[in-house]
């Protein structure tokens, strides 16, 4: 893989990021974008953040712009608010600045400015993020190696690996997150230097690793990331849930996923128990939507299905799953037997595909009557609604073209002298 040439990737470089380094260059000041942005400028991609970093000490820096945001005075990050209205964007501008020890693996215990741009590089995580990248003159620094890393398809931490894991635990995560993201392999010392760090990482907060994890899964490679993760110990300090399960099934249920990370982590997860997964997902700290998707997707997990050659049994199931977590469902158990190469079961899966396009009723909410007919209707009160709908429900699912208003108000009064 060849790097991009430099007048390419300056002919990326937004406008409001040029704006701002012209300032401060116009100020006499360096200005160099530098990060991701830079390695992402190198494969030939558009990066969707950009961060600059300059010598202008902070307080320099708001004085040079109108509108600002002291971001982050005391690390001497300041963002710079650039152009008008809508168009207004958001530039982030770093002082160079050395660092001291990281006592809570995490953050540096004091920052010094004054550094040159090296001394500011040479504190990265990995030799592909501490490159700089000069758009006014189209001119790439690139002190340690990282196009040569990028040509490679390598991930290499800069200096001492254990030194830069141990300053921050979460820089574990992200060497295993690259492998995946950037289809990758990890440098043999770099591999080292992570296990070293095990304990800094099991101090990391766990928000901060369930973004390293969503990333990795929606990576090119995650089953080759997650495997070095269980080699190194990661996987143990991370999710010790699944280090007794059979991780080369879960890989291989991925491997037939799309890139989505909550489908894929459904795959992951699969093999726990219910009472198992809750607090994982808790711990992982995920949204409200994406624990209830994961849980309503291993709801429906039932390889008993790979069996089901009606569409009755379908209906069912599909109920018991609800439509809004069938397809997740089915895309996992359709994983399942592409992993194991069961075209009986993949052919399964198509009828019950068939069955949820259909329309057919699935759900209380799909019968053609509601609770006020039913109650109007009967006169019921209280959860007797609620055991009437469901018995409508149940003959429906037995014959969907029972999910007619005449023939379910009949119904009604028929389950209502039951119950009563």
């Amino acid at each position: 893989m060849a790097a991009a040439p430099e007048n390419a990737m300056a002919a990326v470089v937004p406008s409001a990021v040029l704006r701002v380094c012209r300032t401060l260059r116009d100020a006499g000041f360096q200005a160099w974008i530098v990060g991701g942005a830079v390695r992402d400028l190198v494969l030939g991609k558009v990066p969707s953040d950009w961060d600059v970093a300059s010598d202008a000490l902070p307080e320099k820096v708001l004085e040079l712009f109108d509108k600002t945001i002291a971001t982050g005075l005391q690390h001497g990050t300041v963002t710079a608010l650039v152009g008008r209205g809508a168009e207004r964007e958001s530039v982030e501008i770093t002082t160079f600045r050395g660092e001291g020890a990281y006592s809570d693996s995490r953050r540096p215990d004091a920052v010094h400015f004054g550094v040159p741009l090296d001394e500011d590089l040479k504190r990265r995580d990995f030799v592909i993020n501490a490159m700089a990248f000069d758009p006014i003159d189209a001119r790439l620094h690139d002190p340690f190696g990282g196009a040569a890393d990028l040509q490679d398809r390598r991930i290499r931490a800069v200096g001492v690996a254990s030194e830069r894991f141990n300053e921050d635990g979460l820089r574990v995560m992200r060497a295993v997150r690259f492998v995946s993201t950037l289809d990758f392999e990890l440098d043999e010392a770099t591999e080292e230097g992570m296990r070293t760090a095990l304990g800094a990482l099991g101090q990391v907060a766990q928000e901060r690793v369930r973004v390293e994890l969503l990333k990795l899964l929606a990576g090119a490679a995650p089953a080759r990331a997650l495997e070095l993760a269980r080699r190194n110990g990661v996987l143990a300090v991370v999710l010790p849930e699944l280090e007794a399960l059979p991780l080369a099934e879960a890989f291989g249920r991925m491997a037939a996923l799309s890139a989505d990370p909550c489908l894929r982590l459904g795959a992951l997860l699969a093999g726990l128990s219910s009472a198992q997964l809750e607090p994982v997902l808790r711990r992982l700290t995920l949204s409200n939507e994406e624990r209830h998707r994961v849980v309503g997707m291993l709801r429906g997990y039932d390889l008993q299905c790979r069996d089901f050659a009606d569409e009755g049994s379908w209906r069912r199931h599909l109920s018991r799953v609800g439509r809004v977590h069938a397809r997740d469902c089915l895309d996992l158990l359709e994983a399942e037997a592409k992993r194991t190469a069961d075209a009986a079961f993949t052919q399964a899966i198509s009828l019950a595909r068939a069955v949820l396009a259909s329309g057919v009723a699935l759900e209380v909410r799909d019968l053609a009557i509601g609770g006020k007919e039913v109650m109007a209707e009967t006169g019921a009160r209280g959860p007797l609604i609620g055991d009437i709908l469901q018995g409508l429900l149940d003959a429906v699912l037995d014959i969907p073209a029972r999910n007619q208003r005449e023939h379910l108000l009949a119904l009604t009064r028929d389950l209502a002298k039951k119950h009563g």
